[in-house]
């Protein structure tokens, strides 16, 4: 009798054992991010698409008491032709913004994303193009003909230090743009930084020379007077917006409402406010 009494007791054990095992898998992959991002049913039966932008005057802020931006505004019309609502997470580093796809935290990066092959290839599906932007070099204007830090031609890059936000995808610009001048250009990337804020150093001569997409650039340069946003170091490339490599039918959803919205007044209206 004791004996089968100590079977039934180490079996009980071993019970527990497993149950705890796979208690503590469940906690480690909510807690690491091992997990998959939603579908596009999960998204749809929860009535909340989770969204990040940048937080900027093109992605979202604060404006006069209300919530204003390109992006914020266009996901608000996406989201409401769903019957769902938005939930906004402003970030300013696209590492995160990516990692934020890769653990389900983001379904998708509302931003004005360069769309490029290396992204391509790593983990993101692009949404068709939205907006059409170049990358613009932001420096002082000249205090005189004799002002050497001014920058007349690309050329003169050689040498010199830009700067750019962490993760931005002008790096891979710069870096084609130093083999076609065939000198060194010095690149920062500066973190938790946005373009804007990059301008700011610049008209405060922080620093001499920071690359932006020249929309944000126009959309706020008269507040810089001192500034000059007229050296264009790209030609004009496409930006969308982009979601997990798994999340080809959010993707598909996406495109299928922006090839009937982006022929509509309102997107006119919208991208006139913005970008005109």
């Amino acid at each position: 009798m004791q004996k089968k009494r100590n079977i039934i007791y180490a079996a009980i054990a071993v019970v527990c054992i497993i149950a705890l095992i796979a208690i503590l898998r469940s906690f480690n992959a909510d807690h690491t991010g091992k997990y998959h991002p939603r579908s596009y049913q999960d998204i749809i039966n929860s009535g909340i698409i989770h969204a990040t932008t940048e937080y900027n005057s093109i992605g979202f802020h604060v404006e006069n008491d209300t919530i204003a931006g390109f992006h914020y505004e266009l996901i608000q019309e996406f989201a409401k032709s769903k019957g769902l609502k938005v939930q906004i997470t402003p970030s300013m580093s696209l590492q995160e913004q990516i990692e934020g796809l890769n653990t389900g935290k983001y379904d998708i990066i509302a931003s004005s994303m360069l769309i490029t092959t290396e992204q391509k290839d790593s983990v993101l599906l692009f949404t068709q193009p939205i907006l059409h932007n170049r990358q613009i070099l932001v420096q002082r204007k000249p205090s005189g003909d004799t002002d050497s830090t001014y920058i007349k031609d690309i050329l003169e890059l050689g040498k010199k230090t830009v700067y750019i936000p962490q993760g931005s995808p002008a790096y891979y610009r710069i870096q084609n743009l130093a083999t076609e001048i065939a000198d060194t250009i010095y690149i920062k990337e500066i973190p938790k930084y946005s373009t804007e804020q990059l301008m700011s150093l610049v008209a405060h001569s922080d620093i001499d020379y920071a690359i932006c997409e020249e929309s944000i650039a126009k959309g706020i340069i008269s507040q810089y007077p001192q500034l000059d946003i007229n050296t264009a170091i790209s030609f004009n490339q496409f930006y969308g917006w982009g979601v997990n490599k798994e999340s080809a039918e959010l993707r598909d959803s996406i495109n299928l409402w922006l090839e009937k919205y982006m022929q509509t007044k309102d997107f006119s209206r919208l991208t006139n406010r913005y970008f005109k």
